[in-house]
């Protein structure tokens, strides 16, 4: 026979635990047990079957079943039933309890990790803590480097400052010492040593090495166009001129440019000697200068005339030169060559220079300065009329008073665009920059 032992079911209450013996017999017998036996339900059909409770407290249950063809014994199969069930249970809380032990373990170990994170963050916590510290103090750090920069980049702007004002005063430096290079001037004062001549000159200019004109310049090496300074020799006063470095191999000194109307040549007098304009625009340099400049040598005349087709011509004149203020700055100019019929040489040669306020009619009517004749075929210096032919809108308009060069158009009411008046020495010859 086969022992079975499991856990009694709630509802009976006998013995807390069964033991139980089932023999499959070919004829329902019962054995004879050494215990106190209590004979329930069974009989022939169902087999027989009995419980006893054993001296450690269990309940143990001896049945004896009969081998029938497909018959169901209730009350035993009922039993059998219970048991299963209660076998299922304890194997379903057999697994529970497994898996609630698989569980706790992996959240042990899960707490383990925690654990761990928890000391790795601490020690990050404390490593920041340290960084905190580390970057407090590089701020700090920064800042007052910050404060010296700030400090040196202050007075580094303020040395900036002086040495482009520095860089300024020697740029102007060396463009005067460009302008008039190794020019040295002594005035002196008279004296009791001195003959009659130079007593009626009290300031005599002793010249040495100075430029007496825009050729000179050239031939000391300088080949660029712009403002220098020159002394003439018979003046030896410095005069400051624009000297045309690239017109037929250069070296001219220019005394007289229009080109866009911004200055006026409505002048008088005193401004026609002394000079007016800006030389780095319209300009007229000075009947004084002229004279100083023209006097000191042979000199030749060159004129560049434009209309407002931009069609460029010139007039090349090997011979010019103008007196002083006392014979009204008379011209001599001659031997004329060019790209242009003459217009002035043939006509306005040998006159004096007027001015509207010196009493000249043709000076009133042109509005201008210039060395007239009766009245004029060139008037270099008359009113600028934009666009070419014009009517005159002067005061009382008694004739023609434009830039006018008669030859140009055959008329005395077409007005040039640009002109130019520039001199040199006659015996001037270019020479390869250096």
């Amino acid at each position: 026979m086969s022992l079975l032992s499991l856990t009694a079911p709630p509802g009976w209450s006998m013995c807390s635990a069964l033991y139980i013996l089932i023999v499959l017999l070919p004829e329902a017998k019962t054995d004879s047990l050494n215990a106190t036996i209590i004979r329930n339900g069974g009989g022939s059909q169902c087999g027989e079957y009995t419980n006893q409770v054993m001296e450690n407290g269990m309940c143990r249950l001896v049945a004896t079943l009969p081998q029938l063809d497909e018959r169901r014994c209730p009350d035993m199969f009922r039993c059998t039933d219970e048991v299963s069930y209660w076998l299922h249970e304890n194997e379903e809380r057999t697994q529970q309890i497994m898996a609630l032990k698989e569980t706790i373990s992996e959240l042990q170990e899960e707490l383990r990790n925690h654990r761990h994170r928890i000391k790795v963050l601490e020690l990050q916590s404390e490593e920041r803590v340290h960084l905190n510290i580390s970057l407090e103090q590089r701020f700090h750090e920064l800042e007052l480097h910050y404060a010296e920069a700030t400090t040196l980049l202050h007075l580094q702007g303020t040395l900036i400052l002086d040495l482009q004002n520095q860089l300024h005063n020697l740029t102007l430096l060396v463009d005067k010492v460009k302008r008039s290079p190794g020019c040295l001037i002594n005035i002196v004062r008279p004296n009791p040593l001195m003959n009659a001549h130079d007593r009626l000159h009290p300031e005599i200019q002793h010249v040495r090495n100075c430029p007496i004109d825009c050729a000179s310049i050239y031939h000391n090496g300088v080949r660029r166009s712009g403002l220098y300074t020159v002394v003439p020799s018979l003046a030896g006063m410095p005069v400051e001129v624009y000297c045309d470095m690239d017109t037929d191999g250069g070296g001219w000194t220019v005394i007289q440019r229009r080109f866009d109307g911004s200055v006026s040549f409505d002048r008088n007098w005193r401004d026609y000697r002394d000079g007016f304009g800006e030389l780095h625009s319209e300009f007229w340099l000075g009947n004084d200068h002229i004279h100083d400049l023209s006097a000191q040598g042979d000199y030749s005349l060159r004129i560049d005339l434009e209309d407002w087709t931009s069609k460029h011509k010139h007039a090349l004149y090997q011979s010019f030169s103008v007196e002083d203020e006392e014979h009204q700055y008379r011209l001599h100019v001659s031997g004329f060559s060019g790209t242009v019929q003459d217009s002035f040489s043939w006509y306005h040669n040998k006159q004096g220079f007027s001015t509207p306020d010196s009493g000249n009619i043709c000076a009133e009517i042109s509005h201008g300065g210039w060395w007239y004749n009766q009245c004029f075929y060139a008037n270099l210096n008359g009113v600028y009329y934009r666009g070419g032919h014009y009517t005159p809108k002067g005061r009382g308009p008694l004739g023609p008073d434009g830039i006018v060069w008669h030859s140009w158009k055959d008329s005395d009411y077409y007005s040039l665009r640009k002109v130019s008046m520039m001199i040199r020495p006659r015996s001037f010859q270019s020479r390869s920059s250096p």
